[in-house]
């Protein structure tokens, strides 16, 4: 039996397709190898085969399995990658036939999150998300010990280990639940404190490598992390952004999605993305020039329902039209509404459009009327000066001001409340 060293190995890569009749497991080569060249592993070789089902053994054939032995053993291979999800029993089953260590989609996946996480929240659930993934598979790191099993008088330490790994495991979860608990309490103290100034927050989602951030640096002016690879932002980020002297949003760019997300990606990741559910507005960016374009809208709308955000106001912002030839425009839904942006973040096409609709969809509502002051309330008159809510003035014989008045209706509240004056049943 092959004991399998879990240390930090070489990037020389072995990798794995099946084509298997089945849409609800089918995966997508060209997107396997992005992940696989994001992960900063080398491509020795790629081998595809086909299956009505998958082998309950190897996943694959026997037969495959053992070229894929030769394939390792001819390219000195470090590691051999899977564009499938296996279950614990064939990664073990592979691991001992190929003599190098195996690693599914899921544990791809979970690895390009490592190596991108930044901040102190996005560590600690990757680092969750991973014990979770490790839960069911840490039996495969203790093969050596796990021979020690057996019946009355045969139980050795190896069982012991095991239990032990499994509690220190369960134990790191609960205190990483508990640091994450914390933080998303602070998340939500931010978030009110946007909604006590009144101000939108709208959230950019999408598919990954569909162009968010890119999107994000323009309408912010910003300079956040930009790299045509997958997951090339992970950690959400913030902005307040003024699209116009009177409309302001906070614009959040969050994690791409992908096909097949890991479900334990998607809970740890529940608190950054609560960022989207509590959007008022969403910008789906998707890649218009895809060919799969159709898929990665169906599996965004997909990871969208899963957190509770499916109801959400959404406008698909077609990105990439400079690859295709399209022009610029609108789509309008049957009731008026914006259903669909055609641009180019990276020719500039198109990017009024959008603009311009996100001014329109938050401009407040102006409050607007005639108002009479006297002499005495000077100081109310001055304050609106300052606000900039008087648009003409005049003065009457009896030396009162005449005022015309143009504020929005958060000005308005907030100049009450500190004025402490019902300034809009004196307006006519």
């Amino acid at each position: 039996m092959l004991d399998i060293e879990r240390v930090e190995g070489g990037n020389r890569a072995i990798l794995v397709h099946m084509d298997i009749y089945d849409d609800a497991h089918r995966e997508n080569l060209s997107e396997f190898k992005e992940l696989v060249v994001s992960s900063g592993a080398e491509i020795m070789a790629i081998t595809t085969t086909s299956r009505q089902r998958a082998d309950p053994k190897y996943f694959i054939g026997s037969g495959k399995a053992r070229e894929i032995a030769e394939l390792v053993k001819q390219y000195d291979a470090d590691i051999v990658l899977f564009n499938h999800q296996l279950a614990a029993s064939q990664e073990r089953n592979l691991e001992r036939l190929v003599e190098c260590r195996v690693l599914d989609r899921t544990g791809l996946i979970l690895d390009i999150f490592a190596q991108r996480a930044r901040s102190f929240e996005g560590k600690l659930q990757v680092e969750l998300a991973q014990l979770k993934h490790l839960s069911t598979r840490l039996v495969r790191g203790w093969t050596h010990l796990e021979r020690q099993k057996g019946g009355i008088g045969l139980r050795g330490p190896g069982e012991t280990q095991l239990e032990t790994d499994r509690r220190l495991l369960g134990l790191r979860i609960k205190q990483i639940n508990k640091r994450l608990e914390k933080v998303k309490k602070q998340r939500e103290q931010g978030r009110q404190s946007r909604q006590k100034a009144e101000i939108a927050t709208v959230s950019l989602v999408g598919y990954t490598n569909a162009g968010k951030s890119s999107l994000f640096n323009v309408l912010s002016e910003d300079q956040v992390y930009v790299q045509d690879q997958l997951f090339a932002t992970l950690d959400p980020t913030l902005r307040r952004v003024d699209l116009a002297r009177d409309v302001s949003i906070i614009l959040a760019d969050t994690v791409g999605f992908i096909r097949h997300l890991p479900h334990d990606l998607v809970t740890a990741f529940r608190s950054t993305l609560q960022e989207t559910v509590e959007a008022q507005l969403l910008l789906h960016v998707i890649d218009s020039a895809d060919e799969n374009r159709d898929a990665n809208i169906h599996e965004v709308d997909k990871v969208l329902a899963q957190i509770g955000a499916d109801e959400i106001a959404t406008i698909q912002v077609m990105n990439k039209i400079d690859l295709t030839g399209t022009k610029p425009r609108i789509d309008y839904a049957d009731d008026g509404s914006v259903k669909r942006i055609w641009l180019s973040v990276e020719s500039g096409d198109g990017l009024d459009l959008l603009k311009q609709t996100l001014v329109d969809q938050f401009r407040e509502k102006m409050v607007e009327g005639k108002l009479v002051l006297s002499p005495a309330d000077a100081r109310i008159r001055a304050r609106l000066f300052e606000a900039g809510a008087i648009r003409e003035e005049k003065i009457d014989e009896e030396g009162q001001f005449l005022l015309q008045i143009s504020m929005s209706r958060r000005d308005l509240n907030q100049f009450e409340s500190r004025e402490q004056v019902h300034l809009e049943s004196m307006l006519s």
